[in-house]
């Protein structure tokens, strides 16, 4: 995704502002932010699940590995 800068954010809100109009902005951003939220909120569980059945993997490798060499 290419660099936006001051100039192209500025471009971007004129036009949402003629779009949606003054009194629809705070509400269309409250929507964005919510749905930013809860999207990083459901990754980073996801995350944590995966490297959770990483760490339950590991450990039954290493006391698979224990108890071969204690055989």
């Amino acid at each position: 995704m290419p660099n936006i800068g001051v100039p192209g954010l500025i471009v971007i809100l004129v036009i949402a502002l003629i779009i949606f109009g003054p009194k629809k902005l705070p509400q269309l951003g409250r929507a964005v932010g919510e749905t930013l939220r809860e999207f990083k909120s459901s990754t980073k569980h996801i995350v944590d699940e995966v490297a959770e059945e990483f760490k339950l993997e590991e450990a039954k490798e290493e006391k698979k590995e224990k108890s071969t060499a204690a055989n």
